[in-house]
């Protein structure tokens, strides 16, 4: 007996402070469940004919490091973050064939990078506006009308 008595003091004071948890938790504030449930909605786009309207973003699983190279040396890395526009529901098949969507993004990449796009002011829009358009084309080339768009979530370069 002495020895089951610690046992079940220990169960009654971990199934009280479960209870007590339980009945004293703050219920959700309204305001907060709607901006989360809004935040899961696919993003509504009406400016494209033909189509439905409802789009969902397909984040590439990892950053894209791409080489700055002079005179035979990296003298930088950019580092890039990406997402996909795609119909509702395909963000699955653009996931099956993301290898090959980073190898046609890697080589845009370092084919901007070897004319110099990511040299100077490489965040200028109209510097991201050609390698985003040429990101794009090759997606489309890929995968199809599946790809609507090409997002630069981030971008960075560390010199050395």
């Amino acid at each position: 007996m002495k020895k089951l008595l610690p046992l079940i003091l220990i169960l009654i004071g971990t199934g009280a402070g479960v209870g007590a948890g339980i009945y004293l938790r703050p219920e959700p504030d309204i305001a907060e469940e709607s901006v989360a449930s809004e935040a899961v909605k696919p993003e509504a786009k009406t400016d494209e004919p033909g189509q439905d309207g409802m789009h969902e973003y397909f984040k590439m699983s990892n950053q894209f490091v791409v080489p700055v190279i002079k005179e035979d040396r990296v003298k930088a890395l950019v580092v890039m973050s990406l997402s996909l526009e795609v119909p509702v529901g395909q963000k699955d098949v653009v996931y099956a064939r993301e290898p090959r969507l980073r190898d046609s993004f890697l080589r845009v990449l370092f084919d901007h990078s070897n004319i110099g796009g990511f040299d100077g002011a490489f965040t200028n829009p109209s510097n991201l506006d050609v390698v985003r358009t040429a990101l794009k084309t090759v997606a489309q080339r890929d995968m199809g009308e599946r790809i609507s768009d090409v997002l630069i979530i981030e971008i960075a370069r560390q010199d050395y």
